[in-house]
C-alpha cells in the first residue's frame, strides 16, 4: 500500500512549498502523546534521508520514516476548509479510536 493525498491537500502544499522557495514536499509522521497514545506530525521536506519512503503525489513527495509507515500505512491526507476551521485532515483506516479532541487516536492491534 501507500499514502496518497487529495487533489487539494496537494494544491495547499504546493502554494506553501512556492512561498518557502524550497522543499521537496512534506514529512508525515506520528508521536507518542495525547490521552489516546499518539498524534500526526507534519513537517517540511528539504532532503530525503536514506532510510526514507516517498510517495509521490502529483507536484509533491510524501516522505515517511519507516517506523511511522506502520501506522499510516494506507492513509490518505485531505485539506479541509469549513468555516473558521481549516486544516489536514488524515483519513487513516488503521485508527480505532480518536481521543474527544481529535488531537490523538490509536490504532488496531
Amino acid at each position: 500500500m501507500s499514502i496518497t493525498m487529495t487533489a487539494v491537500a496537494e494544491q495547499h502544499v504546493v502554494r506553501h512549498l512556492e512561498a518557502r522557495k524550497k522543499g521537496l514536499g512534506i514529512r508525515l509522521g506520528v508521536r507518542t502523546t495525547g490521552c489516546s497514545g499518539m498524534a500526526y506530525v507534519i513537517e517540511f521536506v528539504d532532503k530525503l534521508e536514506p532510510e526514507d519512503l516517498s510517495f509521490t503525489c502529483g507536484a509533491v513527495e510524501l516522505v515517511v520514516d519507516p517506523k511511522s509507515n506502520i501506522y499510516l500505512d494506507g492513509t490518505v491526507l485531505d485539506y479541509v476548509a469549513e468555516g473558521l476551521q481549516e486544516g489536514f485532515v488524515f483519513k487513516n483506516p488503521n485508527v480505532d479510536a480518536e481521543c474527544g479532541c481529535g488531537e490523538s487516536f490509536t490504532v488496531r492491534k
